[in-house]
């Protein structure tokens, strides 16, 4: 075999492994643009949270895609490991105001239900501790994140 030949051999493969991780499933729930975050009964030992925003939720039904970008809210409780998500909504607190893009949550585990601005919080959803609130940078392209960027209502 020629080294012109390896070396092409060599090129198709690391573009073919390249290829499985974009075509892999995305396992996050929830992508947002945080507006404002409210602790309940208070921040310093809060059981639940409301996250407002515009979020792009996955879709339980395809693991490639996520719903439309819509404005509302999420409204958690601290489920099994209270701790962790407690952590996870102080940096949730962190970035709301900011613009910020942040992914949370595992689609695997659980999606949370959007409620609309006037629906009165109630019946929270168990947050799912996953691998804690992540900061998107970048992929700007990726649907579920241009979404987000787009939203302007």
């Amino acid at each position: 075999m020629t080294k012109r030949r390896s070396l092409l051999i060599c090129a198709v493969a690391i573009v073919a492994a390249s290829m499985e991780g974009a075509l892999a499933s995305d396992r996050t729930a929830v992508y947002a643009r945080i507006d404002r975050v409210v602790l309940e009964p208070n921040a310093e030992a809060p059981a639940t949270i409301q996250v407002w925003g515009v979020f792009s939720l996955a879709d339980p039904d395809d693991p490639n895609a996520y719903r439309a970008a819509a404005k509302g809210y999420l409204y958690f409780t601290a489920g099994e490991d209270a701790a962790a998500a407690r952590r996870e909504w102080s940096d949730l607190k962190s970035v709301a105001g900011t613009g910020q893009i942040v992914a949370f949550g595992s689609r695997q585990q659980s999606i949370p239900r959007l409620r609309q601005q006037t629906e009165k919080p109630s019946s929270p959803d168990a947050y799912a501790v996953n691998i804690g609130v992540t900061k998107v940078q970048g992929m700007t392209n990726y649907p579920p994140i241009r979404a987000l960027l787009d939203y302007r209502r």
